[in-house]
């Protein structure tokens, strides 16, 4: 299994606890979730190669937080990036990780402090080959059990699987997506809110067998203007979504009920102070954060 998995399946088994700042609804309907003020960090890599974050809350107004983290990488290098989680060793030290495309190669990164504050960062590679891909993403579900997979959009539109024991599924089909953001991760299947080139939302429901995934189209148009999604849980069934124009600079925030097609319930929350133009986005998370359950 990958780094990732490894390390989140071990913070699982020792019942890592959700860190400060990522506060959760109690309610599955977008209206009550955006008024219970639930809150996500939007990471991001800027031009430089700073990693940077963003804290947004969904209360009215809405509220963001910018603060700039270390420099990895050459700038301009970085081109896509996974969701990043941060874990808090027993002594103090902290690790944020994840996976990001860094001139067409895949690496598993971290950086972070060790026990005693001294900055520790590094990066690995897993490969070369991954110029033009749209999207790379880990699930991980812990419960009872834990299961994690990676996935790995290609820009031919080929979307990768990567299982337990290296096993490889290959789902072909999905050149129209632009981007996608991870909404669900369960024992039986993951979730993707996909948003297509010509604005269209749709959920790409992914089971952890061998059957073919299912789209369900979510929204029609009008989504056309966004570069990237970022999603976090928010309550026991919904999302917060952040929407970002990286051309404009600016993002919206956005309250999404539990998935349903069409009738899927999208609140507009309005627009996130401050600048969106980075290059990269993803989600940060904490390690201990409860499984996503957006559909």
């Amino acid at each position: 299994m990958n780094n990732l998995f490894l390390k989140r399946a071990s913070a699982a088994a020792a019942s890592t606890v959700l860190l400060g700042g990522l506060a959760v609804a109690s309610t599955s309907t977008a209206n009550a979730a955006a008024t219970a003020a639930c809150t996500m960090s939007v990471g991001s890599i800027s031009a430089g190669g700073d990693i940077v974050n963003t804290g947004v809350t969904a209360s009215s107004p809405i509220k963001s937080s910018r603060g700039v983290g270390p420099h990895l990488f050459g700038p301009g290098l970085s081109k896509i990036a996974s969701t990043w989680t941060t874990t808090v060793g027993v002594a103090g030290e902290d690790t944020t990780y994840g996976q990001v495309v860094v001139n067409g190669t895949l690496y598993y990164g971290e950086y972070g402090h060790d026990s005693t504050g001294k900055p520790t960062s590094s990066l690995k590679s897993l490969g070369v080959g991954y110029q033009g891909y749209k999207a790379i993403e880990s699930s991980f579900y812990w419960g009872k059990t834990v299961r994690g997979s990676d996935y790995r959009l290609r820009g031919d539109g080929v979307l990768y699987r990567y299982g337990p024991n290296k096993q490889v599924t290959r789902y072909a089909g999905y050149s129209a997506v632009k981007t996608m953001a991870l909404i669900s991760e369960t024992l039986t299947y993951d979730t993707f809110l996909a948003l297509t080139n010509g604005g269209a939302l749709y959920t790409i429901h992914i089971p952890t067998s061998t059957a073919a995934p299912t789209v369900k189209k979510v929204r029609t148009s009008t989504w056309q203007n966004f570069d990237f999604l970022v999603a976090e849980k928010c309550g026991t069934q919904s999302t917060l979504l952040t929407a970002i124009d990286k051309d404009s600079g600016s993002a919206y925030l956005y309250a999404v009920g539990h998935a349903n097609g069409a009738a899927t319930v999208i609140q507009g929350l309005g627009k996130v102070p401050g600048t969106f133009k980075d290059p990269v986005y993803y989600l940060h998370t904490a390690e201990g954060t409860p499984s996503l359950f957006g559909e």
